[in-house]
């Protein structure tokens, strides 16, 4: 996965919480309860991150969520439909996440923990679908790896040394 380093204190980001678990570790005098945050972060401009918070309070671990996420941005490409240049897909773990692009008028179509991504990262229409592990952290971890590797098309033609007109023609 691609990370840019991209300054936060220059975006307004917007967070967005997609689970809140509780652990929980027995030791001799009992059980620690804890919690996990799983943060996504983004100013539907093209920047997105996601980041995990553990901490006694669920406040706590939302904020400290927060602060990882916002150390994880990246730069996803959208194109001038709000939608991505060309299919991907993003894999973390054992979860696979189909990304596709959409024409105009197509909404967000995606499960719960993508649709979160997409939305903070500023899609307005691609489709989406996830295969294999359906584990909340892992499908949000592989939507951000699969739009952290997406190219825009002057990368690519810059890459190639050709014009725009030639890799999208």
């Amino acid at each position: 996965m691609k990370r840019t380093l991209i300054d936060p204190s220059s975006l307004e980001l917007e967070d967005s919480v997609v689970t809140i678990k509780r652990v929980t570790k027995t030791v001799k005098g009992g059980r620690n309860m804890r919690f996990s945050a799983l943060v996504v972060v983004g100013d539907r401009k093209g920047h997105v991150g996601v980041g995990i918070g553990k901490a006694v309070e669920i406040p706590e671990a939302i904020r400290k969520g927060k602060e990882d996420a916002m150390k994880n941005l990246i730069e996803a490409p959208i194109n001038e439909n709000g939608s991505i240049p060309y299919g991907y897909t993003g894999e973390f773990g054992s979860s696979r996440v189909l990304l596709k692009t959409a024409p105009e008028g197509t909404g967000i179509i995606a499960g719960g923990p993508a649709r979160r991504v997409l939305e903070l990262a500023g899609y307005k229409n691609i489709r989406t679908k996830s295969l294999g592990s359906n584990n909340k952290r892992n499908v949000v971890l592989a939507t951000i790896a699969g739009l952290s590797e997406i190219q825009s098309p002057e990368d690519i033609a810059r890459l190639r040394g050709k014009s725009v007109d030639e890799i999208l023609n």
